[in-house]
């Protein structure tokens, strides 16, 4: 039996409401966002140059020389020719530099600095070898470096050796531990170090008298 006109007027507003009732009803797919892209690298800086490197420790070098240090003007001269031989400004300063070096030995001794002596005049003659110092003519050689190293080495060992035979132990030791600062590889100071310890050991062990 077909519903009245009226009746089917009453309905339509009805149908319609609960489909859109039921539409709201029905659950939304959840909307994802698009991914950030990845942020991008940050650009690396490209690696000193060894022009740059080299002028950059003969720059320190000379400041070093400026400032009285020849043996640390030294070490970066030798580095900046490293980086790049022939390096000019290292060509023209370096002989100086040595020179400095060993007048620096000079006055030590002079002042009661043994140990600053050694080290400056052994600084100085490795540093005679340098091929920047090849050619270059210099107010000392390389017999007379070893041979103030030598006279220098001398001397201190005769004085540890008086405070020895005086059973002052403490005191040779001293005196040879003087010439390892500045070669520790000197058999004759090593050794003398080395007994005087026993002896200074085998004191300690002995009781006192009652």
């Amino acid at each position: 039996m077909e519903a009245d006109p009226p009746v089917k007027k009453l309905l339509a507003p009805l149908a319609l409401a609960l489909l859109i009732a039921a539409c709201g009803l029905l659950p939304r797919k959840a909307v994802v966002p698009p991914k950030a892209p990845p942020p991008a690298a940050a650009p690396t800086a490209p690696p000193p140059s060894a022009g740059s490197i080299a002028d950059n420790a003969y720059a320190n070098g000379a400041a070093a020389l400026e400032e009285g240090r020849p043996g640390r003007a030294l070490d970066l001269f030798a580095e900046a020719w490293k980086e790049v031989p022939g390096h000019p400004g290292v060509g023209q300063n370096f002989a100086g530099a040595l020179e400095r070096l060993k007048k620096q030995g000079d006055e030590a001794e002079q002042q009661g600095k043994p140990e600053e002596a050694g080290r400056a005049w052994s600084a100085s003659l490795s540093y005679l070898s340098h091929p920047a110092a090849k050619g270059k003519v210099l107010p000392f050689t390389r017999a007379d470096l070893q041979g103030s190293i030598d006279r220098l080495s001398k001397t201190l060992m005769d004085k540890g050796l008086m405070e020895y035979r005086e059973g002052r132990f403490e005191s040779a030791i001293s005196w040879w531990q003087k010439i390892l600062a500045y070669d520790p590889s000197n058999e004759e100071a090593v050794k003398s170090v080395r007994t005087a310890t026993t002896q200074l050991e085998n004191l300690k062990k002995i009781p006192p008298k009652k």
